[in-house]
């Protein structure tokens, strides 16, 4: 499997996220410029947290018509695989592959912590290695978390089960204390209908190498692989 990792002017994630694909799962990886537009190599796209064209206008705001994410769209309709991790997520909302809008946090506040998160569904190729209602922690960095949509699209959400990650307590229970950033609901990551594209807030590339003290986060990336080796 062939993953492809978009380097934005801005990023500062790219690297995290090559050191698990490459380094640590021994995979095919190379560094997608913004400038380039054929992936047509490429099984999975991730697209990284930073700060995409430093953020201006407002987060993933510009980075949405690169030529790397208008070729990322292209991926995203032959049912290729995309994820989006932080800026990544607020990209992918931004240029329409997922719904919903990520907004300043609820308290007008950088959270940088290691939050608790409820795993919602394990049917998808990436979350094999979850066990759905598992409690899993993951770090966070961002300003702009807060994930909004009218009332229609959460209803969609909640009917098609698009919900993959929710903020929790220790335990496991969806309360606004366990959730940083005021978030409807509680989400911290999202599918597209398909399931083909995941956006999520945390950052499973910090807490992949057992160095950093947690590898919750590998799990998404190796349930991938498992996914694949049982179809081939």
């Amino acid at each position: 499997m062939k993953f492809g990792i978009i380097v934005f002017p801005g990023s500062n994630c790219d690297r995290d996220v090559a050191m698990v694909t490459r380094d640590l799962l021994q995979q095919p990886t190379r560094m997608i410029w913004h400038e380039e537009n054929d992936l047509s190599d490429l099984d999975v796209v991730i697209v990284p947290g930073g700060f995409s064209y430093g953020d201006y206008l407002r987060c993933g705001a510009i980075a949405q018509f690169s030529p790397a994410m208008q070729a990322t769209l292209h991926h995203a309709e032959q049912g290729k695989l995309v994820l989006g991790i932080c800026n990544g997520f607020q990209v992918l909302t931004e240029a329409g592959l997922l719904p919903g809008a990520l907004m300043r946090n609820r308290d007008l506040h950088f959270v940088c912590d290691r939050v608790s998160l409820r795993v919602e569904r394990n049917d998808l190729p990436w979350m094999q290695r979850y066990q759905k209602g598992q409690i899993i922690t993951l770090p966070v960095a961002h300003g702009e978390g807060c994930y909004y949509a009218e009332p229609e699209t959460l209803a969609e959400l909640e009917a098609n089960h698009q919900v993959l990650f929710r903020y929790c307590d220790r335990d496991g229970k969806i309360t606004s204390m366990g959730n940083p950033n005021g978030s409807l609901n509680n989400i911290a990551g999202i599918c597209n209908r398909q399931g083909n594209v995941i956006g999520m807030m945390p950052h499973p590339e910090r807490a992949s190498d057992p160095l950093l003290g947690s590898t919750d986060g590998i799990y998404l990336f190796e349930g991938l692989l498992q996914s694949l080796a049982a179809i081939s």
